[in-house]
């Protein structure tokens, strides 16, 4: 009789134990999740604030340009007045057009409370099809090329959206700094995940370190950053490597040859089929 209470006492006593050890694991993902959701609020009221600064300046010079013009006496409306009003509305709201194309890349990336929907695609046919959209970047002289050593069969589960922009900003980027010769993409299976390199040989890279994402654009000229400096996108590429739980790397050699590299863990099938 004593055995079985003794049992059941330590049974009660594992009990409270994991219960414990349970509660505190919820507990600490909870307070994770508060403190994401709080400076996801911080971060989205210091960027409004600097969108609406940046944004102010090129509608005001529209505004005013076309003010010039609609409240203009006739006499004194020369088309050479004209012409060079037009002009400085085209140039802000081309200025106005590149802010807004920032922001829809900025749209797209969820960094706070990332949520993915990986389908299984054809890894040969999804590099093919980011080798030829970075065709449309690149300068006459340039080619794209595909090289790897996984079977043309080999299949991954992707977050394809995320992949996309991923690839894209890494290839629009290679393309603007490559005036001849090839931006190589290689990719292959390493560490039971996926790698890709993306390499090219031109104008020297002068910004490889960035910082993260949440600090770029917390800054008060950041869409104007986004717009001429490379590390926007550089910073987007990396969040989006850490939040598939993988690696990012950028490297510049005294030759000039910069290497995107990035990893990340990924269910792969079909691997080497038929080789």
């Amino acid at each position: 009789m004593s055995s079985i209470v003794l049992t059941i006492i330590i049974l009660i006593i594992a009990f409270g134990i994991c219960f414990l050890l349970v509660y505190r694991h919820y507990a600490t993902l909870l307070d994770v999740a508060v403190k994401r959701a709080q400076k996801s609020e911080q971060l989205k009221a210091v960027f409004i604030e600097n969108i609406s600064r940046t944004l102010h300046s090129p509608l005001k010079s529209i505004t005013d340009s076309c003010n010039t013009i609609l409240e203009g006496k006739d006499e004194d409306l020369k088309p050479a007045l004209v012409k060079k009003t037009l002009a400085d509305i085209y140039v802000n709201l081309k200025e106005t057009t590149d802010y807004v194309s920032q922001l829809h890349e900025m749209s797209k990336f969820e960094g706070i409370t990332p949520s993915f929907t990986f389908i299984e695609v054809n890894l040969s046919e999804l590099m093919a099809s980011y080798r030829r959209e970075a065709m449309n970047y690149t300068k006459p002289e340039v080619s794209v090329r595909v090289t790897t050593d996984l079977s043309p069969h080999c299949r991954a589960v992707l977050d394809t959206n995320l992949m996309h922009q991923l690839m894209m900003h890494l290839l629009t980027d290679a393309a603007l700094h490559v005036t001849q010769g090839d931006i190589f993409i290689r990719y292959s299976c390493e560490r039971r995940g996926l790698h890709v390199s993306i390499s090219y040989t031109g104008m020297e890279h002068a910004e490889l370190e960035c910082d993260d994402i949440y600090s770029i654009i917390q800054k008060d000229e950041a869409l104007k950053d986004a717009v001429k400096s490379p590390l926007f996108k550089q910073a987007i590429c990396r969040a989006i490597v850490d939040m598939f739980g993988g690696e990012f790397y950028m490297d510049s050699e005294d030759n000039k040859k910069t290497v995107s590299s990035f990893w990340f863990p990924c269910k792969m099938v079909d691997v080497y089929k038929g080789i």
